[in-house]
C-alpha cells in the first residue's frame, strides 16, 4: 500500500467516525439537498445529488452539464454505500490499501455497484446507517469532499438550532 492511499485512507476513515447525526428524516433530507444544490449552482458544478432514506429515493437533482451517465454512477455508487455501511470511496480505498481491485475482487456486478467516491452513508447514533447521500459529476476525491462538507455543516447547523 502506497503511503498516500494509507494517508487518504485514514482522512476517509475519519471522515466515516465522525460524521454521525442524531437524527435524520425527510424533511432534513430536503433542507440537505436544497443546500447542497445551492452551493453546487454557486460554483457552477456539473452534478446529480441523491439522497436516500431506507430503499426511497427522498431527495434528487440535476445541474447543467450534468448527465444521465451521473445519475447511473449515482446509483452504483449508492449500492456500494448500502451494502457496506460506509462511503464508496472508503470501500474503493479499501480495496486499493489491500492491493485488490474492488471490480473483480468485490465479487459484485460492476454494471451495479462502483466503489467511486461520491456517496456517504447517513448514520444516526445509536441506530446506524438509515440511508445515503451522494453526489456524482466531479473527480471521485472531489465528490467525496463536496458531500463530506455538506454534512458536516449540517451536522453543525442541527446543534446550533438543538435538533
Amino acid at each position: 500500500m502506497t503511503d498516500d492511499i494509507a494517508a487518504l485512507l485514514a482522512h476517509v476513515e475519519t471522515d466515516e467516525a465522525e460524521v454521525v447525526l442524531t437524527r435524520f428524516d425527510v424533511t432534513d433530507a430536503w433542507t440537505l439537498g436544497k443546500r447542497m444544490r445551492e452551493a453546487a449552482a454557486a460554483r457552477g458544478l456539473p452534478v446529480v445529488i441523491g439522497i436516500t432514506l431506507g430503499e426511497a429515493r427522498v431527495f434528487h437533482t440535476a445541474l447543467p452539464g450534468s448527465s444521465a451517465d451521473n445519475d447511473g454512477w449515482l446509483e452504483r455508487k449508492t449500492r456500494v454505500a448500502r451494502r457496506y455501511g460506509r462511503s464508496s470511496f472508503g470501500v474503493g480505498l479499501s480495496f486499493k490499501a489491500s492491493g485488490k481491485d474492488f471490480d473483480t475482487d468485490g465479487r459484485l456486478d460492476p454494471t451495479q455497484y462502483a466503489a467511486h467516491g461520491g456517496v456517504f452513508p447517513i448514520t444516526i447514533e445509536g441506530v446506524g446507517v438509515v440511508g445515503t447521500v451522494g453526489v456524482s459529476g466531479l473527480p471521485q476525491a472531489e465528490d467525496h469532499a463536496f458531500v463530506v462538507e455538506h454534512l458536516r455543516a449540517f451536522i453543525a447547523d442541527s446543534a446550533r438550532r438543538g435538533a
